[in-house]
């Protein structure tokens, strides 16, 4: 355990357009550690499964920083990425690290190789808004500006196409714990829901459409679903989040503020209780889904908080 206690705190991490990565305490509100990211605006944070680290996604280049320590430079670099990377995670064992990004790829890294470069790409016609993996770890989910979904099998490379609305962009793609559902929200405020069939083996997952909702009438920017299921969130650029229950995908609850702006990242609390929120406005917020009041307030960033990563003791 680091100097500091990290290790056996909830970490909750927020970034953006200040080029600074702020560590908070959930509880209380407190920052209680600052981060410099010069080179770049911060675009996705993901923390390792390991608890170690944390993977910040800028302008050509992936950052990886230790958590449990006050060290303020970065422990790996992965560099030469021709343009912005929008998306990072993990495999569940951290074996592998996954990005897309605006140079038309989605890409896999390997963690244990001492070659900082890529094992895998994915090449595309459009830029890369979002990567999402599936809890089978075996197949990838990209999303792309152009319209299209593009489901990448890992295990024999082959690729499948999904329009779900042509020439419209899809901005997040997010797929259930339990890998029953998929989500993919996109600039027209759209959500798109599907069941997914897992294929027989060696075989990608099926994926029949279930409903689509008109979540936002603006620019929707984030999905994600919630730990057991039972919630999905969307947020977008009208400075609302929405929660919406997955037994029906009816409407639940809409968390808004007045002084909120565009709603960048979404994340759940482990027990599935609570979101955290980012956004333009500079602030991080959590919220009670039961009640849909602000428990606590983030501030400190100069700029709009584009992106944050969050993880309970439990998870």
């Amino acid at each position: 355990m680091g100097s500091d206690g990290t290790a056996d705190q909830v970490i909750l991490a927020t970034a953006g357009y200040d080029h600074t990565i702020r560590f908070w305490q959930a509880h209380s509100g407190a920052c209680r550690r600052t981060v410099q990211h010069a080179e770049s605006q911060v675009n996705a944070l993901e923390i390792t499964p390991d608890r170690q680290s944390i993977a910040a996604a800028g302008y050509q280049h992936i950052r990886l920083y230790e958590l449990n320590t006050a060290n303020p430079n970065p422990i790996v670099n992965y560099e030469g990425i021709s343009k912005n990377v929008t998306s990072v995670g993990f495999q569940e064992e951290n074996k592998w690290m996954y990005t897309g990004g605006e140079d038309c790829t989605a890409k896999i890294w390997d963690l244990r190789s001492r070659n900082l470069q890529c094992q895998k790409i994915f090449q595309v016609q459009s830029p890369v808004n979002c990567v999402c993996l599936h809890p089978n770890q075996c197949e990838i989910v990209v999303g792309d500006q152009s319209g299209i979904i593009h489901i990448w099998d890992l295990r024999t490379n082959r690729n499948e196409q999904l329009i779900p609305e042509p020439d419209t962009s899809v901005q997040n793609i997010s797929i259930n714990s339990t890998g029953t559902y998929m989500a993919a929200v996109n600039s027209r405020g759209y959500c798109y829901i599907w069941t997914m069939i897992h294929g027989i083996s060696g075989e990608l997952a099926q994926l029949r459409p279930k409903i689509k909702l008109p979540a936002h009438n603006k620019y929707a920017l984030k999905c994600k679903f919630s730990p057991d299921s039972t919630f999905l969130a969307t947020t977008s650029a009208d400075t609302t989040v929405k929660i919406w229950k997955t037994i029906d995908f009816s409407l639940l609850t809409q968390l808004k503020d007045d002084n909120q702006r565009w709603v960048w990242d979404v994340a759940f609390s482990a027990d599935s209780q609570y979101v955290i929120t980012a956004s333009s406005d500079n602030m991080a917020r959590l919220w009670s889904i039961d009640s849909g009041e602000i428990k606590r307030e983030y501030s400190g960033h100069q700029k709009a908080v584009t992106c944050l990563a969050f993880r309970d003791v439990s998870t």
